[in-house]
């Protein structure tokens, strides 16, 4: 069986639409506004080694925050969504990359509970088309609206681009390993997750 949804999310802002298939690694198409994120999704859902579409519309026009919180909070919600009970799920992961010059921790812990704690030493404000702080932004949104402890921790580097994609990769191998299903139970002390 596999672990699959579609989600919709229209706002007056954007409309997010997002199929994600967390059991087979296939096609991933990836359509926003803002090329630099399209570029972070495409590794975050590859390295979920998933299948994937995101397109997201910007009906305002603003700038690039609408686009990242609402694509944040619609994956978060559509792989909360997928993984239902969370039943056998490992619940753990962590990993750590090397991209270059830079190092990048990330660990995450499905949990329910989505707190997010990323901790970036990065001295440009913008890379591309992205402020830097929508990235902070993503991955509080995806971790509240997932229910992932996610925790980022720049470790050394001073490419910026390298510390992003190190981060995202990171995140990506992190919530497909703690997305596996190994147990018969649910990975909870309490019972429940």
């Amino acid at each position: 069986m596999s672990r699959s949804i579609s989600k919709l999310r229209e706002t007056k802002e954007t409309k997010v639409e997002i199929f994600l298939d967390i059991d087979n690694k296939g096609e991933i198409e990836v359509s926003t506004p803002v090329n630099f994120f399209n570029h972070m999704l495409y590794t975050l859902l590859y390295y979920m080694n998933s299948t994937a579409k995101v397109n997201v519309v910007d009906r305002q026009n603003y700038d690039d925050h609408h686009v990242v919180e609402d694509t944040a909070i619609t994956l978060g919600q559509a792989f909360k969504e997928v993984l239902g009970d969370k039943k056998g799920i490992r619940r753990f992961a962590n990993t750590i990359i090397p991209m270059d010059d830079a190092l990048v921790l990330v660990a995450v812990d499905i949990s329910g509970r989505g707190v997010s704690n990323v901790e970036f030493k990065l001295k440009r404000n913008t890379i591309g088309d992205l402020a830097i702080e929508n990235i902070y932004h993503f991955f509080s949104s995806f971790s509240y609206h997932s229910g992932v402890n996610l925790h980022v921790i720049q470790l050394r580097g001073k490419n910026t681009h390298h510390v992003l994609e190190a981060s995202f990769k990171g995140l990506g191998m992190s919530l497909y390993e703690a997305s596996r299903i190994l147990f018969e139970e649910v990975r909870s002390l309490k019972g429940s997750l």
